[in-house]
C-alpha cells in the first residue's frame, strides 16, 4: 500500500504478466499456492472447515514470510503499470497544493484551538486562532511533524484547559491509535513532561474533560500489566489526574461496573461545571449516561435500555437528551441538572421525518446549546442539516446550507455567533458564521481551497429498489453531459453498518482523476447505516445483515439497468465494515462486478469475535454462540462462500500490520482462499503496510501511496487512461 522495504526471503517469485481474455489488461498469473492446513470446528451441530487457520497468527515467522511474498507480488504488479507513478505524482501534487484546513474546533474564551492540516506535511497539527478565526494569525502549538520527523506519530485527540493555557493531547504511532496522554503549555508550545500511558485505543477510543478550575482533568484509561494481555484493550475506566501529581496515584472515579466493551466519552464543552460521561455498550448503539460532580461523585442518568443516544449539558444547567424511546427518528428531551431523574424529563422537540443524530464515534455533537437557543443536527437520508430551536423547542428554521450537504461541527463562540462546517461533494469544506442576534449567516475565513475543481460535474440523488422492495438512496456524481450508453466505468461505494451514515464530503483528487478518466462515482446509503434512523440501522444489523448486501446489489443493478455501465465496467470499493460488504457482494454475485477494492475488511464472520477488539462488534454482528446468529453469520460470511472454479472479479485488498480495529488475518485468509479458487485471468492482490493501521493517523505519503495503488489497479483492470493535467 506504500513504499516500504521488506526483508529478503529465501525464494523468489516468478511474475508473469499475461493478457486477460476479458479485455487485454495486465494480469498477474504468478501467485504462489498457499499451503493448506485444514482445521474443523463444530457450531450448533454444523461442521465448518478452515484451510488457512494458520494465517491467523501474525507473530508466526511463516505468516510473516507469506505476507512479504504477497506484498512483493503486489508491488511488482503495480510498479509494472505505466500509470501508477504518474497517478501518484498527480495525487501528491494536488494534495500539496491544497490550502491549509481546520477541523475539530475547540473554543476556550477568545481562543479557538483546532486541528490544522497543512499539506504536504505528513501529519495534522494543533493550532490556535483568535475569535476572528483568521488563518493569517494562527499559531501552531503542537506539531507531530517536529516531534517525529518520520511522520509516524499522529494526534488522536486533544482538549484545551478551561483558561486555554494548557492542552491535553493523545499521541499514537504507526497508525496504531494506541495513545499516551501528553500535556502541553500553550504559551511556550512545549510539553510539560507529564505523560500518562494507555489513554486511547481502538475501538474503545479515549476521552478527557478538564475540571472547571483547570487544576486537573478526568480521563479514560485502559488496564495495564495487571490484566492478561488479551484484556488490556477492554475494561476502560475513568480516572482523575491532578496536574503535577504522579499518574500512578490517580484517583479512580468510575467504570468497574461498566461492560467489558465500554466506550466512554467525557464532555463538558457547553458547561464546564457538569461533566457528562456517555458509555456505549460496544458498537451496537446502546448508551448509558452519568454525571460527574466536582467531588468525583457519579450519578447515573440513563441506562442502556432507556434508548437515550446522547446527553448534553447546557449553559442553562439543563440536560438535553436525544431519545429513541418509541421514536426511532429521535426526539429531544430536557431535564434539570439539579434533578437528573429521567422520568422527570419533558419532551420539547417531538419526533419528525428528519432523524436526530445521536451519539457515537463518528457522529459529532448531536445537540449544541447556547444561551439563546438549541442547534440540532438532523439527517435526511444521507445529507444532513442543522435545525434551530429556542430552549422551549419552538422551531426557528435551519442554518443556511446547500441542499446536498453535510453539516459537521457546530461551534458556539462567546460573542453570540455560531461557526458551522459545511461539506459537499463538489466543494472543499468551509465554515460559515451564524449570528444569533440577526439570524444571518456569512462565510468565515476558514474556507479550504483546492486546485481540484468540479465545475463540470453534477450530483444526482435517486433510489434503487432492493430485493424486498425497500427504496435505497444513491448519489451519483458524474460529468455534465454523461451519456447513458453503458460505456462508463462506474465506481460504487457503500458501508451499511454501526448506524454510520455516508454523508456528503469533498471528493478531492482521487475522484477527480476518476471522473477525468471517464468514470462515474456513486455512493449508496444502505440499511445498517443511520440515514433514516434506528430502524434503518436495525434492519441491517445482527440477523438482518443480508439486507445490506441486497441493498448494495440493487444499487449495482440500477446502474446497469439505467445504462450507466455494464458488469464489465463496474467496480466497487469499501473499507472496514465496508470491506465485509465488498466480500459478501462479490462472493454472492461474482458476475456483477469487474473489479473490487476492499480495504481493512472483515471476511471470516465465524472467527471475528475472537479478534483482539472484536467483542465490541458482537452487538452489531452477533455471536456464533447464539444458534440463530450463527446461522445468519455463516450464511453470508465471505470467507466461507468462496467457491473453487468461480470467475471472480479482479480483487485488490489492503491491510495494515498495526490495525487495532480489524485483525489483518481477515485479509490474509481471504486472499489465500480467493487465489486458490478463482479461475485464471483476473488477479487477486494483497497489499500489507507495516507503518499503518486501520487508516486513522496514517501519514500523508502513506495515504497518497494507498490511493495511487488502488486507482492504478482500477484504471488497469477497467482499461481507463489517465487524462492530461
Amino acid at each position: 500500500m506504500m513504499l516500504r522495504a521488506f526483508e529478503a526471503v529465501a525464494f523468489t517469485i516468478l511474475v508473469l504478466f499475461a493478457a486477460d481474455p476479458s479485455g487485454g489488461r495486465a494480469a498477474d498469473a504468478g501467485e504462489r499456492a498457499t499451503p493448506v492446513d485444514v482445521v474443523s470446528d463444530v457450531y450448533h451441530g454444523v461442521t465448518v472447515t478452515d484451510p488457512y487457520r494458520w494465517l491467523e497468527n501474525g507473530a508466526d515467522p511463516k505468516v510473516h514470510d507469506w505476507s512479504v511474498v504477497q506484498d512483493n507480488r503486489t508491488r511488482a504488479y503495480l510498479n509494472a503499470l505505466a500509470l501508477r507513478q504518474p497517478i501518484y505524482d498527480r495525487l501528491f501534487e494536488l494534495n500539496a497544493q491544497t490550502s491549509p484546513s481546520y477541523s475539530r474546533l475547540r473554543p476556550t474564551g477568545d481562543r479557538i484551538f483546532a486541528t490544522y492540516n497543512q499539506p504536504p506535511k505528513q501529519q495534522p497539527m494543533i493550532a490556535m486562532l483568535g475569535r476572528d478565526v483568521d488563518p493569517a494569525t494562527a499559531r501552531v502549538i503542537v506539531d507531530p511533524n517536529t516531534l517525529d520527523p518520520t511522520g509516524a506519530t499522529a494526534i488522536d485527540w486533544f482538549v484545551p484547559s478551561p483558561d486555554g493555557t494548557k492542552l491535553a493531547v493523545s499521541l499514537s504511532a504507526r497508525g496504531s491509535e494506541d495513545g499516551s496522554l501528553h500535556i502541553f503549555d500553550v504559551a511556550a508550545a512545549k510539553e510539560t513532561g507529564e505523560v500518562i500511558p494507555r489513554v486511547q485505543y481502538p475501538t474503545g477510543g479515549g476521552s478527557l474533560a478538564w475540571a472547571a478550575d483547570g487544576t486537573g482533568f478526568y480521563y479514560t484509561r485502559y488496564p495495564g500489566p495487571e490484566r492478561p494481555a488479551e484484556e488490556q484493550h477492554f475494561y476502560q475506566r475513568i480516572y482523575f489526574h491532578k496536574l503535577g501529581a504522579d499518574p500512578a496515584g490517580d484517583t479512580y472515579v468510575a467504570g468497574r461496573d461498566f461492560p467489558k466493551v465500554a466506550e466512554i466519552a467525557l464532555d463538558n464543552q457547553h458547561n464546564s461545571r457538569v461533566i457528562v460521561a456517555a458509555v456505549a455498550n460496544g458498537d451496537g448503539g446502546e448508551f448509558a449516561h452519568y454525571l460527574i460532580g466536582p467531588d468525583h461523585r457519579v450519578t447515573q442518568v440513563t441506562r442502556f435500555e432507556d434508548q437515550i443516544t446522547a446527553v448534553v449539558a447546557g449553559p442553562d444547567d439543563n440536560l438535553y437528551l436525544v431519545s429513541r424511546q418509541n421514536a426511532p427518528h429521535g426526539k429531544l428531551l430536557r431535564l434539570p441538572v439539579s434533578d437528573p431523574v429521567l422520568a422527570h424529563a419533558i419532551e420539547i422537540v417531538p419526533q419528525g421525518e428528519p432523524v436526530l443524530q445521536g451519539g457515537g464515534e463518528f457522529g459529532g455533537t448531536p445537540v449544541v446549546v447556547t444561551q439563546r437557543g438549541l442547534y440540532v443536527r438532523e439527517l435526511v437520508g444521507g445529507p444532513s442539516r442543522v435545525a434551530h430551536f429556542d430552549h422551549e423547542g419552538r422551531p426557528r428554521g435551519l442554518l443556511p446550507s446547500p441542499d446536498v450537504a453535510a453539516i459537521g461541527q457546530v461551534v458556539p463562540l462567546n460573542d453570540g455567533t455560531i461557526l458551522y462546517s459545511v461539506s459537499t461533494y463538489l466543494r472543499p469544506t468551509y465554515f460559515s458564521r451564524f449570528d444569533e442576534g440577526t439570524g444571518k449567516s456569512e462565510l468565515s475565513k476558514l474556507a479550504q481551497t483546492s486546485p481540484v475543481k468540479f465545475d463540470d460535474a453534477e450530483v444526482v440523488r435517486t433510489f434503487a429498489t432492493s430485493k424486498d422492495g425497500t427504496k435505497v438512496p444513491i448519489t451519483i456524481i458524474r460529468k455534465v453531459g454523461t451519456k447513458l450508453d453503458q460505456s462508463n466505468p462506474v465506481l460504487l461505494n457503500g458501508y451499511g453498518g454501526y448506524s454510520i451514515s455516508l454523508t456528503p464530503r469533498f471528493l478531492g483528487a482521487d475522484r477527480r482523476l476518476w471522473l477525468d478518466g471517464g468514470g462515474v462515482y456513486v455512493v449508496a446509503n444502505l440499511r445498517g447505516g443511520g440515514e433514516y434512523g434506528e430502524e434503518w440501522h436495525r434492519l441491517g444489523a445482527l440477523t438482518r445483515k443480508q439486507n445490506v448486501f441486497d441493498d448494495f446489489i440493487a444499487a449495482a443493478q440500477y446502474l446497469i439497468d439505467e445504462h450507466y455501465t455494464t458488469a464489465e465496467r463496474l467496480a466497487i470499493i469499501g473499507g472496514s465494515n465496508g470491506g465485509l460488504l465488498m466480500g459478501a457482494s462479490f462472493t454472492q454475485h461474482p458476475e456483477l462486478f469487474r473489479a473490487v477494492v476492499s480495504q481493512v475488511g472483515i471476511y471470516d464472520m465465524l472467527r471475528v469475535e475472537l479478534d483482539p477488539n472484536a467483542a465490541f462488534n458482537t452487538t452489531e454482528f452477533g455471536s456464533v454462540r447464539d444458534a440463530g446468529q450463527f446461522q445468519a453469520l455463516y450464511s453470508y460470511s465471505p470467507y466461507h462462500h468462496v467457491v473453487a472454479g468461480t470467475r471472480y472479479p479482479a480483487v485488490f485488498m489492503a491491510t495494515g500490520d498495526n490495525d487495532g480495529r480489524v485483525n489483518p488475518m481477515h485479509s490474509r485468509k481471504m486472499i489465500a482462499r480467493l487465489q486458490a479458487a478463482t479461475t485464471p485471468g483476473r488477479p487477486v492482490y494483497l497489499s500489507i503496510n507495516n507503518l499503518a493501521g486501520h487508516g486513522i493517523g496514517s501519514a500523508l505519503s502513506i495515504r497518497v501511496n494507498q490511493s495511487a495503488d488502488y486507482i492504478a489497479f482500477l484504471f488497469d483492470q477497467l482499461g481507463m487512461t489517465l487524462a492530461a493535467p
